[in-house]
């Protein structure tokens, strides 16, 4: 890890998002592709990402992070729904378009295009402002700086409060800030998959980009319920990286019962504590789930069991 000792988030006011004035009370967000993303999971059922949703903001979670891609606007509907029964002012909505329907999904970056997926996602969200708008993917021909600068529009007409970029290379991240407009940047990070720790983290500290992981579960893999033997349901690691793994997840294992606690909630606190990232927006099928989630916010990892976690997945 790149910027030295963990954060005490138990002690942290709230968190500012870039150069922007969004901030969110705490660390811990929501991810919701498996909030109607019924395209992108298996028996999803609406009844439960309601549920999901309530969950969160009942627990004190501020910031859903959602995009068109799930469900087609489905899960931003569901949010939609959900808020109007909550006080706005105290939640934070990110959501993210790239994915063009005239082009069957095509990545689409244009002014032009970006624009009316703001408008639509309003709709489709029942918000009048939308907190985090992100370039979800990019595209091949638009000039990012000009995307970023499409959306600076819309920031100064109140529709958005903040402007993120999503899945962006180094090169393309530098791009698009180059007038200094890029507030945050979300990309896949977790243990097992830290190359932007080198890649993007510099660059964005150097220049008050916020971060936030995707996937920081690893696809299930950081949870602990898979064993030595599963290692083909991974198969983007080698045979020797997959054993590391286990075995680290085993030593993890002994911290968490120091806390009482599951791999899973010991591997978020771990997130949660790491300066290095803004919001933490673990996943959820059920309320159980997000419950279950939120108890990581009572881990409270020592210096110590911060250090070694980090030493444990090294190389990775």
């Amino acid at each position: 890890m790149l910027f030295g000792l963990r954060r005490n988030y138990l002690m942290t006011n709230e968190i500012k998002i870039g150069k922007s004035d969004v901030t969110v009370p705490n660390t811990l967000g929501l991810g919701t592709n498996k909030v109607g993303g019924h395209n992108l999971f298996d028996d999803l059922k609406d009844e439960n990402g309601y549920a999901v949703v309530k969950e969160a903001l009942n627990s004190g979670i501020s910031l859903l992070d959602t995009a068109f891609a799930y469900g087609n606007g489905r899960s931003e509907e569901i949010i939609g729904d959900v808020i109007q029964d909550y006080d706005r002012s105290n939640i934070v909505l990110a959501t993210k378009a790239a994915h063009d329907p005239s082009k069957n999904g095509e990545f689409n970056n244009s002014p032009k295009f970006l624009k009316q997926s703001v408008d639509d996602a309003l709709k489709r969200l029942k918000t009048d402002y939308i907190d985090i708008f992100y370039i979800h993917f990019p595209d091949k021909d638009t000039p990012k700086a000009e995307a970023v600068g499409a959306l600076n529009e819309l920031k100064e007409a109140g529709k958005i409060r903040a402007i993120g970029v999503s899945n962006f290379s180094p090169d393309q991240i530098k791009e698009a800030n180059a007038d200094g407009l890029v507030d945050i940047a979300e990309d896949n990070y977790s243990l097992v998959h830290r190359g932007v720790e080198q890649t993007e983290f510099p660059y964005l500290q150097e220049n008050n980009i916020s971060f936030v992981p995707y996937f920081p579960l690893a696809a299930g893999l950081l949870t602990g319920k898979y064993g030595s033997k599963d290692g083909s349901k991974f198969d983007q690691y080698s045979a020797q990286q997959y054993q590391t793994i286990i075995s680290a997840l085993d030593k993890v294992r002994e911290i968490a019962n120091g806390h009482d606690a599951t791999i899973t909630q010991t591997i978020i606190a771990w997130y949660l504590q790491d300066p290095a990232i803004s919001v933490v927006i673990p996943g959820a099928r059920t309320a159980d789930q997000v419950k279950s989630n939120v108890a990581a916010l009572d881990v409270n990892l020592s210096q110590s069991e911060f250090d070694q976690i980090d030493q444990l997945f090294q190389g990775f």
